[in-house]
């Protein structure tokens, strides 16, 4: 039927277009670039199946119009749909930078990831080094109707400090003796990332002798033993 899914075999691959049987009176032919993700080349062969949205068939030039890429769209936008509503992780890849921040692939579908939810615990000067990896994120809205998904990285990293925060609630007390990392420093005390949390230690705690400022004994990113008083 047309404006529905269905198995296609791929019979030749020429000039940049995929020719494919699905059965009809008539093969249709789709760009080879609707096979391709964004920043990879598409790996398909001459005889594999392959999933096809049928536009309309047998038109008047008497050809069968298919599209590849709203099958993988309207099939992501089903799975997407459930990890929505189910509040699922899911992985995407970003491939392009774009103001206010950058395009993520997700299963065909394009989504925007804002540099503000890129992450919690830092700030990605860089997010070139983000580029063409896999990326666990979390859908924060989504708009069928309008094409748009916003994603966020930040979602996930606020859960996990959460987590960790509990569990190293549950473990300290007054006097316990942790390890920390050097998270920031000023002038009245250094704040140690506990991870899940920070602590503050301050200036005079820092050291026996007179300290006039904290990067006199301390490093940013020094691991250090704290005690919570």
């Amino acid at each position: 039927k047309e404006k529905s899914i269905i198995k296609g075999k791929i019979v030749s691959i020429e000039n940049d277009i995929v020719t494919i049987d699905v059965g009809l009176k008539s093969e249709g032919r789709i760009p080879l670039n609707e096979f391709s993700r964004p920043g990879l080349k598409p790996e398909i062969n001459i005889g594999d199946e392959t999933e096809v949205f049928i536009e309309n068939v047998d038109n008047a030039n008497g050809e069968t119009l298919l599209s590849r890429e709203k099958a993988v769209k309207q099939q992501a936008w089903h799975n997407l749909q459930e990890s929505f509503s189910n509040n699922k992780i899911v992985t995407g890849t970003p491939f392009n930078r774009v103001k206010g921040g950058m395009s993520v692939d997700l299963d065909g579908v394009t989504a925007f990831l804002p540099g503000s939810q890129i992450d919690t615990r830092q700030i990605v000067k860089d997010t070139k080094e983000l580029l063409n990896k896999p990326l666990e994120v979390m859908i924060l809205k989504m708009d069928k109707y309008r094409g748009n998904i916003v994603v966020s990285r930040k979602a996930i990293t606020e859960n996990e400090l959460k987590e960790q925060r509990k569990e190293l609630l549950s473990k300290i007390e007054e006097g316990s003796i942790i390890e920390g990392k050097v998270k920031n420093l000023t002038d009245y005390g250094a704040f140690i990332d506990l991870g899940g949390m920070d602590g503050l230690v301050h200036i005079t705690d820092i050291s026996w002798t007179k300290v006039n400022s904290p990067s006199e004994v301390l490093n940013l990113g020094d691991d250090i033993s704290v005690k919570v008083l």
